[in-house]
């Protein structure tokens, strides 16, 4: 077990991670004097990670998992063994700038009701424009489908102060995500089944539904590389997309909710490939039909979670879903912005 001797733990998962280590450990580490302290775990890298960590950063506290499973089972193995009150899950692709704690950490002192939050998250390749994985905080419209401030779908943002606030979303990026460690144990943590992607949502989508917050906190910029281990537009992120989602609403969803809503999802998935089947993807297309087969194979899996995760259920906490559709909204309406859509988040006490 490592015990932090402050209350925040800064957990790396890192796998094959030294290029990235090299950029940014420097700044993480000058940054700890801020209020708390850094470990990395090592996913069972098959290159010089651990060793370059343990010979360069000798305040630096280290893990190894001893077999990859995948970046929720990493977290998930890891955390285990980790003692603070706080956790922030940070890829080992983030860079962290001057002053990017203090304003995280007050968040969570502030109000105990805030389980989870992120910060402002901008794209390290072109720092001027928000980043796909989180961007200015996370929501969901009313069909499941997930979308940011700052990036709806395939159009990323220029930041110029638009959502310099702090307001409550939905889901926070699992990139820098900050979490209360009782309630993320209390709640199961990160389901190691999901692999990768998506598995932040249903943390925080469970953290919601037992009557807690997630936020988003403006003051607070961090720079993310992205796609640095499943790449964007791969076919092994299409299938995470397709399948994660399905087993999330199965997860998660009002069950009443899921009677109309899981059809009407099948059929929007259909459309989704025979569009791509029909301008000549057909790998693509084959890939969400292969998504599809396996969330079906381990629907029995799916529902045992989903009675599971009742216990945990209190007032559900809706704040962050959008009441309308964003694949019309987007495709059709032409609303690409998140400001185009004419609906403001609640605002964080």
């Amino acid at each position: 077990m490592i015990e932090c001797h402050k209350d925040t733990a800064v957990v790396i998962l890192s796998y094959n991670g030294t290029k990235w280590h090299e950029l940014f450990l420097p700044k993480i580490v000058e940054e700890a004097h801020t209020g708390y302290e850094v470990i990395v775990v090592d996913n069972a890298s098959t290159d010089d990670t651990l060793q370059y960590v343990q010979e360069n950063f000798p305040s630096i506290k280290t893990l190894q998992i001893a077999v990859n499973f995948g970046f929720a089972n990493g977290y998930y193995e890891a955390l285990k063994q980790i003692t603070a009150k706080y956790y922030i899950l940070l890829s080992a692709d983030f860079e962290v700038t001057e002053g990017w704690f203090p304003p995280l950490h007050e968040a969570m002192e502030r109000d105990e009701m805030l389980a989870a939050c992120q910060p402002k998250i901008r794209y390290w390749r072109n720092k001027e424009c928000f980043e796909y994985a989180g961007a200015g905080g996370g929501f969901m419209d009313k069909f499941g489908y997930m979308f940011c401030r700052g990036r709806i779908f395939f159009d990323l943002e220029e930041d110029k102060g638009q959502y310099n606030d702090n307001v409550e979303v939905f889901w926070a990026s699992g990139g820098c995500l900050v979490v209360r460690a009782d309630i993320y144990h209390k709640l199961g943590g990160l389901d190691n089944d999901l692999y990768a992607h998506m598995e932040e949502i249903d943390l925080c989508w469970r953290i919601k539904n037992a009557g807690y917050k997630i936020g988003y906190i403006s003051k607070s910029l961090v720079y993310h590389v992205g796609g640095s281990v499943i790449s964007y537009g791969s076919p092994q992120k299409l299938y995470y997309n397709f399948r994660n989602n399905l087993v999330l609403l199965t997860k998660n969803e009002k069950g009443a909710k899921l009677l109309w809503l899981f059809p009407l999802r099948l059929l929007l998935d259909g459309l989704a490939g025979a569009r791509l089947f029909f301008t000549g993807n057909f790998k693509q297309t084959f890939t969400i039909m292969k998504a599809h087969f396996h969330f079906y194979r381990d629907i029995g899996k799916w529902l045992g979670k989903r009675r599971e995760n009742k216990k945990f259920i209190t007032v559900r906490n809706e704040v962050g879903i959008y009441t309308r559709s964003i694949v019309w909204d987007y495709f059709l309406l032409r609303r690409k912005k998140f400001t185009d859509l004419r609906w403001a988040p609640k605002k964080l006490d």
